[in-house]
């Protein structure tokens, strides 16, 4: 027996076309946001990044694959880490349908990380993935776009993610802080290590030979990448998030339970 509210077909009707008019207002706010992302002043990349990926050694530059732009996603993926983030796993998981759609648009979508390229090849070949995905191991790059910090950086007690400075990213207490330990063993380390990497995405044009940044975005701004979320907003239920429910695409039970009431905080995946 459900506990929601129920009506006529008219009733819901009339409330369809009242929210139909704040989701109208929504996407053209969306459209206006889009129109100042694209307004943002380039800034010339004159600092050289190596990375490395399937064809060999590479610099920013190359990542285009020719095109005149780029969209990297951070992928939380450390030196230390044993796989992939769960969260950023389930992000990639609807890259490879949009990578040949974008290059065909002149856009690159390239994921990168701070393991050494044999780790990232391994897991992709897990995942059953086939987007670009480049090592920067050695590089200042993911430090420099602000989704990697040292350990020195943590204990001196802030660090700048998103644009603002960060000082308490300690382990928490109680339930929330067991669900976030127990989320850092799934990529094999502690919560310290963990927390070491960020997610995020990084847009870049290449122009008369000169590359430039143009947008970065973190946390609760790279939500609209995770389609899951997207698809969960219009379920019934919602996003119904009360724990860490997501697992990489192959350790679920297939085909999976006939409801689920958890879901997970939106912090540590990259949806805060």
């Amino acid at each position: 027996m459900t506990e929601h509210r129920t009506g006529t077909r008219e009733e819901w009707l009339a409330a369809r076309l009242d929210l139909l008019e704040s989701e109208k207002a929504l996407t053209r706010h969306s459209d206006e946001l889009a129109r100042r992302r694209q307004e943002l002043p380039w800034v010339r990349m004159d600092k050289q990044y190596r990375f490395e990926t399937d064809a060999g050694a590479a610099s920013l530059e190359d990542l285009f694959g020719g095109r005149s732009q780029l969209l990297i996603y951070h992928f939380m993926f450390g030196p230390e880490y044993k796989a992939g983030c769960p969260s950023c796993s389930a992000i990639a998981d609807g890259f490879d349908g949009s990578v040949v759609h974008l290059a065909h648009h002149d856009v690159t979508l390239c994921a990168v990380s701070r393991a050494p390229l044999a780790q990232l090849q391994a897991y992709k070949e897990r995942m059953g993935w086939g987007f670009p995905w480049a090592s920067s191991y050695g590089s200042d790059f993911n430090y420099d776009f602000g989704v990697a910090h040292t350990q020195e950086e943590w204990q001196s007690g802030a660090v700048e993610y998103n644009f603002r400075e960060n000082r308490d990213f300690r382990l928490p207490p109680g339930e929330l802080g067991a669900q976030l330990s127990e989320f850092a063993s799934r990529v094999g380390t502690d919560w310290d290590t963990y927390r070491r990497e960020g997610p995020g995405m990084s847009a870049f044009a290449r122009e008369d030979g000169v590359v430039y940044h143009t947008y970065s975005s973190y946390e609760r701004g790279i939500d609209g990448l995770w389609s899951m979320q997207q698809w969960l907003d219009r379920a019934p239920l919602g996003r119904n998030e009360t724990g860490m429910w997501w697992r990489r695409h192959d350790e679920y039970d297939s085909p999976g339970p006939a409801r689920r009431t958890s879901a997970a905080s939106a912090r540590l995946g990259g949806t805060s």
